[in-house]
């Protein structure tokens, strides 16, 4: 499975697109039990000296809404068109990591590669938890264009929040081809936030103008460590 993913971040890399463009890559995992502290250590200790080019890595841990027992994700994300590794022996650091990884890792779970096509950076830092959901969408632009609508629309219900949208590419998890994610709080505050924009008409009006969809599943997650 890791031979594959170095194979399709490979070919990714080598296709030419918006230099602005993110591109993350996501690996699900179960956590053997006690064993987040020393996932949060294990880049430390083998890989300190890494500096990401243009993107970053995190270690998320799963909330309501994980699948099939999984507690973690992995988190690369990077310029679309860039090397995220660039200068680095990453063939002798990755073995190493995910050695690592295998001591702490109960079992691998699904991963997939997207896009980020919209984002609004977050400013609270009280706001950890971040709300995903997984659409099927019939046209992908109309889809878009009624997010960025939203968004501006609603710039006061969305200060300071994370707001992102983006594409799935490559093994779609579900069957989804995009996703939607905003921060928050915790739970709480992401409801109280669904029910103050639930309660406007308009809101709900321009969420149809987004055109026809399926919401596939939704999730939450939190970052532990960002590099």
């Amino acid at each position: 499975m890791k031979k594959i993913f170095s194979l399709l971040a490979s070919l990714l890399l080598t296709t030419v697109l918006s230099a602005q463009t993110m591109v993350f890559h996501v690996r699900n995992v179960k956590a053997k039990e006690y064993s987040e502290n020393e996932m949060e250590k294990a880049y430390e200790t083998c890989c300190s000296d890494m500096k990401p080019n243009k993107g970053g890595f995190a270690l998320r841990v799963l909330g309501a809404g994980a699948d099939n027992g999984m507690t973690h994700q992995f988190l690369w994300y990077w310029e679309l068109g860039e090397d995220l590794w660039e200068g680095t022996d990453i063939d002798e650091k990755a073995a190493l990591w995910w050695s690592q990884m295998d001591n702490y890792v109960e079992e691998y779970g699904d991963q997939y590669l997207g896009r980020v096509l919209s984002r609004q950076e977050g400013t609270n830092e009280d706001y950890k938890w971040t709300h995903i959901w997984d659409f099927k969408v019939d046209d992908a632009n109309q889809f878009k264009t009624g997010h960025d609508k939203i968004i501006k629309k609603f710039e006061k219900e969305f200060e300071g929040r994370s707001v992102g949208f983006g594409t799935y590419d490559i093994n779609r998890p579900d069957g989804a081809t995009h996703w939607v994610g905003i921060s928050g709080e915790g739970n709480h505050d992401h409801v109280m936030l669904m029910d103050k924009l639930q309660s406007q008409s308009e809101f709900i009006k321009m969420l149809a103008e987004r055109g026809k969809s399926e919401n596939v599943k939704d999730y939450m997650v939190k970052d532990l460590k960002t590099y």
